[in-house]
């Protein structure tokens, strides 16, 4: 079969796990085959017509360690046959973006000669939007938001003039050949930067990114991500259906939540007020625990004593404050609660697992060692939902969530729906 008439193969290079997810299941809305890989690919697994998304967890790193990461990642993209790049940043510009748009264009250039990245982390639908260049969250300034006050990745400037120096901001005018053009004039042979107010705004964009070919990279968030599903899809032939979800292995649901943003302790205090005491459980171990592995397993295992007492939902929690473990970083605490995840997987059934915060996200699939994470749709806008391929946890559930992301009622809704679609599951394969 010709490049012309086959459909592509599209890699997904994310600084961490949620984002990854956020943005690959906007390719299995337009049709593509979607997954998250977390292990070894199988030679010739991958098929046209596929989104795949890999994780570099660049975002809190140092620049030359996340240059280098994104490179890594967007090199194994390419060695699993993917011709199309995507650039996956936080919609907020939170962590090292600048180097890792560095690191996708070190190693896509080995591939497409003169290739630019094309910068537009606008999602307009969460209320993120770039007007004459600066970045903005419902109208305010980045720097005003929680993303300006985040415990591991502050943002101080709303400016993409200081966020990626030596940028350009533009508009474009609706016409895809003279916008692909005016995109190259802009990027000065390396970056620009795309201004976005609404959804039709990404359409434009991606419009010209089809016209600009794969030597240029769209470097967005997961509202960029949705309007290049939709365009690349429909610049290809007919894609393969996905396959449908699996049965459920049970209706209990562990919510793991390593975040420590404002937006996701809020959403955990509302689940916490909302919920039937009689139907929840918290594990919170003390922050001192978090660096004493045996510890943390003695007492993950007396709050485990009698797993036939566990409610429905059990929410694993990170400490309010880590004085005790400053030295710790984010990925070691969310390594941490994953331990205590692994212990409730094993004292009893489980159908779902809910992980906010990527770092969490990252250290519970690695704990079950799956192989990935096939896209199975999203609860919200925000929220995906795949099943877990290969490992300890296969056929479970998994949805994941930026900890950033979502109104405060955004993890109730997701525990309900899951609760229904638990429920029904059950029904449907006794």
């Amino acid at each position: 079969m010709t490049d012309s008439l086959r459909a592509p193969i599209v890699g997904i290079a994310a600084d961490d796990v949620t984002g990854a997810t956020d943005s690959v299941v906007q390719f299995f809305r337009s049709g593509w085959a979607s997954r998250l890989l977390l292990g070894e690919l199988l030679p010739g697994s991958v098929e046209t017509g596929s989104a795949l998304a890999m994780n570099s967890d660049a975002r809190a790193m140092d620049l030359a360690s996340a240059r280098d990461a994104t490179a890594s990642a967007v090199a194994g993209l390419i060695t699993a046959g993917a011709d199309h790049l995507y650039l996956k940043i936080d919609s907020t510009m939170r962590g090292s973006v600048e180097a890792q748009v560095a690191g996708a264009l070190d190693a896509w250039q080995e591939q497409h000669p003169g290739c630019i990245a094309v910068v537009c982390p606008a999602y307009p639908a969460m209320g993120r939007t770039i007007e004459d260049g600066l970045l903005r969250v419902h109208g305010s300034p980045i720097e005003d938001t929680p993303a300006g006050r985040d415990p591991v990745t502050p943002v101080p400037t709303s400016e993409f003039s200081q966020l990626l120096p030596g940028t350009t901001a533009i508009s474009l005018n609706g016409s895809p050949d003279e916008d692909a053009q005016a995109l190259r004039d802009a990027a000065n042979g390396r970056v620009v930067v795309v201004n976005a107010a609404s959804d039709g705004d990404l359409r434009t964009l991606a419009a010209a990114l089809v016209a600009s070919g794969p030597t240029a990279i769209p470097v967005g968030s997961a509202g960029l991500a949705a309007a290049m599903a939709e365009a690349w899809a429909q610049a290809a032939p007919a894609l393969t259906t996905p396959e449908a979800a699996p049965a459920a292995q049970g209706q209990r649901i562990v919510v793991v939540v390593s975040s420590l943003h404002d937006v996701a302790r809020a959403q955990t205090d509302h689940l916490r007020e909302q919920l039937d005491p009689a139907d929840l459980r918290i594990l919170q171990p003390d922050d001192s625990l978090l660096d004493q592995p045996n510890r943390l397993h003695q007492w993950a295992a007396a709050e485990l004593e009698y797993p036939q007492t566990l409610p429905r939902i059990v929410v694993v929690l990170s400490p309010d404050a880590v004085g005790g473990s400053e030295t710790l970083s984010g990925a070691a605490i969310a390594r941490s609660l994953a331990s205590v995840v692994q212990q409730t997987l094993h004292s009893t059934d489980v159908g779902a697992l809910v992980l906010v915060g990527g770092d969490g996200a990252r250290a519970v699939l690695d704990s079950c060692s799956a192989q990935a994470l096939r896209i199975t749709g999203a609860i919200q806008e925000g929220i995906p939902v795949g099943v877990v391929e290969g490992g300890a946890a296969a056929g479970k559930i998994v949805v994941t969530k930026a900890g950033g992301f979502g109104p405060v009622s955004a993890l109730l809704d997701t525990v309900n729906e899951l609760t229904t679609t638990l429920a029904h599951s059950t029904e449907a394969h006794p």
